[in-house]
């Protein structure tokens, strides 16, 4: 067996989001030096259950082989029907972001053109139309269509952003296509708020803790309308100011120490 080899696809594997819990069977088959083998994966997220089956050929000319595809299946609580989607290494899509992508969420990749150019996109499924192989359809929205993720969380209070270190994490996170949960401060109370990028309207999808859509448009306008009663209070406070100025002027009081200050009543 070519332990390099062995080497390669371990490090593959695990730059696939497999980690090293596969490791024991692909070196067994690949002592048997079979012209081809497929390993399988389950895995849970929360009610979600997730199975890969990831596929492996041997080179006809070496002993080398190859992690060529894997097929990820997704089935959800309460559901009979399970979907799947083939996705291949060379594309970087990883275990958590194909499960991600199945979901229904939006990935951001760096994608390699055919000239040979990097860019970045975010990449969601067509589940409406399927290739001729059964994969679903990879809709593409590039950063010339208008997208900008950290530009649209700026617009709802959201605590992390407050915090350089928690906004890149959050933002590296809705990159991968999580649902993440946010800290939104609405009326002056902080509330937890799952949160995911909707790259195809712009706009960030928004759910409580039960998994139930939230309008953000709603909560956008709350927070707005707390922002407006907050310049009033400190109006209000400002002009309480200037009569207890006026009125402490009219006693001949500004002189004198504050233990013997007169007390003085004012009433709205």
């Amino acid at each position: 067996m070519n332990e390099k080899n062995y080497e390669y696809l371990t490090e593959q594997l695990k730059r696939t989001g497999f980690g090293d819990t596969l490791n024991d069977d692909l070196r067994r088959n690949m002592e048997k030096q079979n012209a081809e083998f497929t390993l399988n994966l389950g895995k849970e997220y929360g009610t979600d259950k997730v199975s890969a089956t990831l596929y492996f050929k041997k080179s006809p000319e070496s002993d080398m082989f190859f992690f060529n595809k894997y097929d990820l299946q997704l089935k959800k609580e309460n559901n009979d029907n399970a979907i799947k989607q083939t996705f291949y290494p060379n594309k970087n899509i990883t275990l958590k972001e194909g499960y991600n992508l199945l979901d229904g969420r939006a990935v951001n990749k760096m994608l390699t053109s055919k000239q040979d150019e990097k860019y970045t996109a975010w990449l969601q499924l067509d589940f409406k139309n399927q290739s001729q192989k059964g994969n679903y359809e990879m809709k593409q929205y590039h950063k010339n269509y208008g997208f900008d993720l950290e530009k649209t969380l700026s617009k709802y209070p959201i605590k992390e952003l407050e915090n350089e270190k928690f906004k890149e994490s959050l933002i590296k996170s809705l990159e991968r296509g999580n649902l993440q949960s946010a800290t939104f401060t609405v009326n002056g109370a902080e509330q937890k708020i799952f949160i995911t990028a909707n790259p195809a309207f712009k706009a960030l999808s928004a759910y409580d803790e039960n998994r139930q859509k939230l309008s953000l448009s709603n909560l956008l306008q709350k927070n707005e309308q707390q922002q407006q009663i907050k310049p009033e209070n400190k109006e209000s406070h400002t002009q309480e100011q200037d009569v207890k100025k006026k009125n402490s002027i009219k006693n001949d009081e500004l002189d004198s120490a504050p233990k013997n200050r007169k007390k003085i009543k004012i009433t709205h």
